[in-house]
């Protein structure tokens, strides 16, 4: 099994004064889209990491099968939201997925997980790196291999260190689109995302 912690601490700064995982989006909102694209993938063990705004995003996800964990510490990076994911989680790897990445479809979800689920028969310290055009993108997929090294990274945004440092056990995955890349920090971005939705 493949556990997905989805992360949706973040307080939104570069959105303004809203929390942008609870923006609509196809008549619900943000994290509830990227959610249900992760279940629809098949993910057994979905982990929702919250933060900022904590009541309002378990609400916006009430009706789906998720586990929900706080993170107290949220405000200090992602690592502590990543941390909080990966002391719960049950799977042979964790599939590190950002709420706001609202464009990765149930299909793309599906070819990083049955690349991990093969690739992890071959090499259990696996590390799943998405890319398209040569350029990586999230999420990524740490074998369950690294749980101590990632519950230790010092590092407060993230763990490309780690990533870096075992470069002999990358699998890299085309992508059939830039969804990998596209995230949704600011008002222009969400804008964007609606009007091409249109």
């Amino acid at each position: 099994m493949l556990s997905a912690i989805l992360l949706a601490a973040g307080s939104s700064r570069r959105m303004g004064s809203v929390n942008k995982l609870l923006l609509p989006w196809q008549d619900h909102t943000l994290v509830f889209a990227t959610a249900q694209n992760l279940l629809a993938a098949g993910i057994q063990d979905l982990i929702v990491v919250t933060g900022h705004d904590p009541e309002a995003v378990t609400a916006a996800l009430a009706t789906l099968p998720v586990r929900t964990i706080h993170n107290p510490a949220h405000a200090t990076g992602m690592t502590s939201s990543i941390q909080t994911g990966v002391r719960i989680a049950e799977g042979k790897g964790y599939m590190i997925c950002l709420a706001d990445m609202v464009l990765i479809t149930p299909a793309e979800y599906t070819l990083l997980k049955t690349a991990f689920l093969r690739q992890h028969l071959l090499d259990d310290r696996c590390i799943i790196l998405p890319e398209y055009q040569g350029e990586n993108g999230n999420p990524v997929i740490f074998s369950s291999w690294y749980r101590n090294a990632l519950l230790q990274h010092p590092e407060k945004e993230g763990c490309k260190t780690l990533v870096h440092d075992h470069t002999d056990h990358h699998l890299r995955v085309a992508m059939p689109a830039d969804h990998v890349l596209r995230d949704i920090d600011r008002p222009e971005q969400y804008a964007d995302l609606i009007h091409r939705s249109t």
